[in-house]
Parts: C-alpha cells; sequence; structure tokens
C-alpha cells in the first residue's frame, strides 16, 4: 500500500475527486475482505491551520485571533506568502506516520522536475508520498531547503493553488499500483492504444448526420484492429 499524505489548507478543493470512483475503490475494503486484504493507496491530509499555535504572537489567544499561516512577503510584492512554521509542523506530523522506509516529500514548484509517466511509475513503489500544496504567492523558500523536497512542475503554468497538482499526481501514480485498476492490460503503456475509441450504437445519428464506427473495428481481425490502434496512435 502506498500512502499519500497532503499538506494542505483547502483539502474538500480535492477529496470529492479523491474519494470517487476508481481512487475511492482503492482505499476501500471490499464487502467481505479475504484474510489479510487491505486498502491499495491511503490519502490523509493535513490543514497547516491545526497547527498554528495560539502563542504565535502576543495577545492572539486572548484576543482569539484565528491561526494565521500567512504573511507579506520580504522585499515587497503582491499577495501574501504561507510561513514555514505551520507547514513545518504539518509536515512533520505526516512523517512521523510514515513508514520507517524513507518517504518521498514533493513540494510543487514552477522551477520543478517535470512531472511525467516515468516519475508516476517511481513514486508507486515508495510507501509514503507527503504532497506539500502552496497557496498565494507561495510557501517560504526556506521549507524546501529544511525538508530536502524534491521540487516538481505538472506543466509550464501557474495554479492558484497546489491541490490540483497533488490530485493530478496521486492519480497518475496510484494507476501503477498493482491491484488498483482492474486489469494491468488497462496501463497504456502496456497495451496497444488508440486516441480515438468507440462503443454501441454502431451509427450515431445527430442532428441529421450519421457517424459510424470504423469498419476494421467491427471486422474481428485482430491483428488489422491492432494495426489500425498503431496508426492512430501515431498520428498516421
Amino acid at each position: 500500500m502506498i500512502h499519500f499524505h497532503v499538506i494542505t489548507l483547502f483539502p474538500e478543493s480535492i477529496e470529492p475527486y479523491l474519494t470517487s470512483s476508481i481512487l475511492g475503490r482503492a482505499q476501500r475494503k471490499s464487502g467481505r475482505p479475504k484474510r489479510g486484504e487491505r486498502s491499495k493507496i491511503r490519502i490523509s491530509f493535513y490543514d497547516p491551520k491545526d497547527f498554528v499555535y495560539p502563542d504565535r504572537g502576543p495577545g492572539a489567544a486572548k484576543h482569539k485571533r484565528l491561526p494565521r499561516v500567512d504573511d507579506r512577503p520580504y522585499g515587497g510584492g503582491p499577495g501574501m506568502v504561507l510561513e514555514p512554521t505551520a507547514i513545518l509542523r504539518a509536515v512533520e506530523k505526516a512523517l512521523k506516520k510514515a513508514n520507517r522506509k524513507k518517504p518521498e516529500v514533493i513540494f510543487f514548484a514552477t522551477d520543478g522536475k517535470q512531472f511525467d509517466e516515468s516519475m508516476a511509475r517511481a513514486l508507486s513503489r515508495k510507501r509514503d508520498v507527503v504532497l506539500v500544496c502552496g497557496r498565494y504567492e507561495g510557501v517560504d523558500a526556506r521549507v524546501q531547503k529544511i525538508l530536502k523536497a524534491k521540487k516538481v512542475s505538472i506543466g509550464p503554468y501557474v495554479l492558484t493553488g497546489g491541490e490540483l497538482p497533488a490530485a493530478m499526481l496521486i492519480d497518475a501514480v496510484s494507476r501503477f499500483v498493482p491491484g488498483v485498476l482492474g486489469k494491468t492490460a488497462s496501463l497504456e503503456s502496456s497495451r496497444i492504444a488508440s486516441p480515438d475509441v468507440y462503443t454501441r450504437p454502431e451509427v450515431l445519428t445527430w442532428k441529421g448526420k450519421r457517424y459510424k464506427v470504423p469498419k476494421v473495428l467491427l471486422s474481428g481481425h485482430h491483428a488489422a484492429i491492432n494495426e489500425w490502434k498503431k496508426s492512430r496512435k501515431s498520428g498516421g
């Protein structure tokens, strides 16, 4: 089993997706679990706001101030930066729950290594993966240095937070965990796949036009079908 530890201010933003469909089933045992059967993946959330202590500043407890995890950036500039202490405490809690083997700590950043299928496959062999999700203008850079976290980017663009990258990474990695997918053939890398797929009806009529399934897919000729899929996959 692989355990994902997600450090985020907004767990509710991605929890519904991560508990639905295939990922949801992977976290649940079957109705009548066999002896020794267990979940394929586990996902835990750690909200940094829960790790801000009332003695953070003079008079904080007395005036019942709400927990603050952000502050103005040194050197000026727009927006707010997530302060390091609460994030580090949240990660520390996650690491205490982790397996003895060294967990992978990932820090989402635009200048990180591009996330791809080979990285997903490698991460699927880990027992614990800690994902630090930034917000606003980002996380204090010292957090990444202290944790010696691996910087990862999901693409050449900027999002409002690290929650979507975390969900994408969990989804991609989980597909390589044995037992998560119904069949290993569902992995695109292990089968002849085409970007175009079809199902019933054989002839689709839509607004007066007829759209047919390619004849080769109805032929039952597996060699010809595989050749067609290869040609579509290569853009032919």
